[in-house]
C-alpha cells in the first residue's frame, strides 16, 4: 500500500513542480496523511505549501472558513463541506491548488445515511469551481484512510495534467 501511495505522491509531485504550482491539503479523516505522503518526498518544499488538518467542526470553521449553517444542515462528511473547506485551504494560502477530505474511516460512527468508509473529497485550482466526489471505500480504519490518501493524490494529478495534452 505505501509503495502506491509514495508512487502517486511522485507522479503529484512531478504535476506540480511542471506546473510550478503550490499544494495545500486540508484534511479531517486522514490526519494529515496526503500532507505526510508529499512531504516524504526530497524537495516537497518546492511544491508544497501548507496543510490544514481540521479534525473538529470548530476547527473547521475557525481554520478553513467552512459555515457552521453548513456544518449543521449537512454535516462534517458532506460534499458541501469538503467544498467550503478546500475553498477555506486555497483562500487561506498562497497555493494555487488545494485538497480536501472528510469522512468516516471506522471503526464507528457511520450511519444508514453515511456508512463507515464513506469519504468526501474536493479538489480545487485558483480561478477555478471546486470538483468534489463522494466515494465509499471499504476495509478497516486504515484501509479506508489510504484510501482517501490514494484518491486525493489522483485528484491532484488529474487537475494538474488539465490540459496539459494539448499544451505539447
Amino acid at each position: 500500500m505505501y509503495s502506491q501511495i509514495h508512487i502517486l505522491a511522485q507522479q503529484a509531485a512531478d504535476a506540480l513542480r511542471a506546473r510550478r504550482w503550490l499544494l495545500t491539503t486540508a484534511e479531517s479523516c486522514t490526519g494529515g496523511g496526503i500532507a505526510v505522503a508529499l512531504t516524504d518526498i526530497a524537495g516537497s518544499s518546492q511544491w508544497f505549501e501548507s496543510g490544514f488538518v481540521t479534525y473538529s467542526n470548530q476547527a473547521k470553521q475557525d481554520m478553513l472558513g467552512v459555515r457552521h449553517e453548513t456544518l449543521m444542515k449537512h454535516g462534517a462528511v458532506s460534499e458541501a463541506t469538503v467544498a467550503e473547506m478546500v475553498a477555506g485551504a486555497l483562500a487561506r494560502s498562497n497555493a494555487q491548488l488545494a485538497v480536501a477530505v472528510s469522512g468516516i474511516a471506522g471503526p464507528a460512527g457511520g450511519t444508514p445515511g453515511k456508512p463507515v468508509g464513506m469519504v468526501c473529497l474536493a479538489w480545487q485550482a485558483e480561478g477555478m469551481m471546486p470538483v468534489v466526489r463522494t466515494e465509499y471505500f471499504s476495509g478497516d480504519r486504515a484501509a479506508v484512510r489510504a484510501e482517501a490518501v490514494k484518491h486525493a493524490l489522483r485528484g491532484v494529478l488529474e487537475l494538474c495534467n488539465e490540459g496539459t495534452e494539448s499544451e505539447d
